[in-house]
């Protein structure tokens, strides 16, 4: 059996054409998207548009793991342990531990850069939503990272439309719906002994010996003094975020094989999986993180319908909400699906891929559109990362006399579907 799932990762390394940026999961770069929309059922316009979007690429954190690698390296070379390519990953780890470290959990300069792509696009894509008396409210959590992100996007909303009316904020209280969870706690509750059985078979294709032979000289000193695991991981996670930071010219890709790229991504899009999808394995407590999040969705639609304002909600948050608020909308685009429900965590990565869901920058968008014919039904559309989604929410063609097309959907339909599940009923 072995055997086999080795044989197969070595074919999904090739056939899946992933490159190392793709299995960096969530430190996956935002890609610029290029899709063409679909066009708007006849006399529908857009008229009201709500964002959830997570920050941009930052520097991995906590700072200690840039430490760790460099003081880890730095004493291994005074033993006379490194290789050649463990002397120039430890040049690379102290130019980290000096440059990274102190920026920890930052929004670097391609982060600010996306956001201001993602704001310069929705201009560009719904230029009805952003006209001369159009007004913008933007919500961010308060981190820092996420308050620079909203910074940047409404910089360039101005500068596209400069007589905006923006009303923009970051507090305590809006984090009950931006990120409402205490992400430690949801990782604990997941950790149970069903999931521990389904990670310890994904590690057992994950291999570190083999890197730690070509860092090291000594396999004895290794044992004796590396937690090779670790290291490993952390290797992995640092060298992921690199390519958030494109003024760094260097990778960590000299230090990998694809075969051991892939097996360590298919146990780190699994572990998201187990925490925040909808996985079979716990009582799914990290979906309950973004259960406010699309209750506070579909009110301010509800009220944007009613009064005519404002054009355009935006939010700004993290990963932990955009996982799951994904999952909870049940997503299909092509063989993903974000809802769905399997045990089959060696497969997993067929239908579920953390870096499709939530690269940096990752952001989900609800468009609504209006008839200028009377008696119409509002419609709505999701875009997830600015690429149409495809839901399961169904019109009754027997009492509905013209039942939209993906993907576009009656408002009716639509909150009808989701208020159940925000409510979780």
């Amino acid at each position: 059996m072995k055997k086999l799932f080795v044989l197969l990762l070595a074919i999904a390394s090739a056939c899946l054409a992933q490159d190392h940026h793709q299995m960096g999961s969530n430190y996956y770069a935002y890609p610029t998207p290029n899709t063409k929309y679909t066009k708007a059922p006849a006399g529908y316009k857009p008229f009201y548009l709500s964002h959830y979007g997570r920050h941009g690429s930052r520097f991995h954190q906590p700072a200690d793991h840039y430490h760790f690698l460099y003081n880890t390296l730095a004493k291994a070379d005074s033993s006379g342990m490194l290789t050649e390519l463990g002397k120039s990953l430890l040049e690379r780890a102290k130019f980290l531990d000096e440059y990274a470290a102190p920026r920890a959990g930052d929004l670097t300069q391609l982060g600010v850069a996306q956001h201001q792509g993602i704001a310069k696009r929705m201009v560009k894509n719904f230029p009805e939503i952003f006209g001369k008396n159009a007004y913008i409210e933007a919500y961010a959590s308060t981190s820092v990272r996420c308050v620079v992100s909203m910074a940047a996007f409404l910089e360039e909303l101005r500068a596209q439309k400069p007589e905006l009316k923006i009303h923009q904020e970051s507090g305590k209280y809006l984090m009950a719906y931006i990120s409402p969870l205490d992400f430690g706690k949801i990782i604990s509750e997941s950790n149970t002994p069903a999931w521990q059985k389904e990670n310890e078979k994904l590690y057992s294709h994950v291999n570190p010996s083999r890197m730690m032979n070509a860092i090291f000289k000594d396999s004895a000193y290794v044992q004796k003094n590396i937690d090779a695991g670790d290291l490993f991981s952390k290797i992995y996670e640092i060298g992921n975020s690199l390519q958030g930071s494109p003024e760094i010219k260097f990778s960590f890709d000299d230090l990998w094989t694809d075969e051991d790229f892939t097996a360590r991504w298919h146990a780190q899009n699994a572990w998201w999986y187990s925490v925040l999808g909808n996985h079979p394995f716990a009582q799914k407590q990290g979906l309950e993180n973004a259960r406010p999040l699309l209750k506070n969705f579909l009110d301010v639609a509800d009220k944007v319908i009613a009064t005519g304002t404002p054009s355009a909600t935006l939010r700004f948050g993290h990963d932990t909400v955009i996982f799951p608020f994904a999952v909870l909308l049940q997503m299909e685009n092509g063989a993903l699906n974000t809802g769905i429900e399997t045990a089959d965590m060696e497969n997993l990565h067929k239908v579920w891929r953390d870096y499709e869901i939530c690269p940096m920058a990752a952001n989900t968008q609800f468009v609504f559109y209006k008839s200028s014919k009377k008696d119409s039904p509002i419609l709505v559309k999701v875009l997830h990362n600015e690429i149409e989604q495809k839901l399961p929410v169904a019109c009754d063609s027997t009492t509905v006399k013209n039942c939209p097309a993906a993907p576009y959907y009656r408002w009716d339909d639509f909150r009808e579907f989701y208020g159940k599940i925000a409510n979780k009923n």
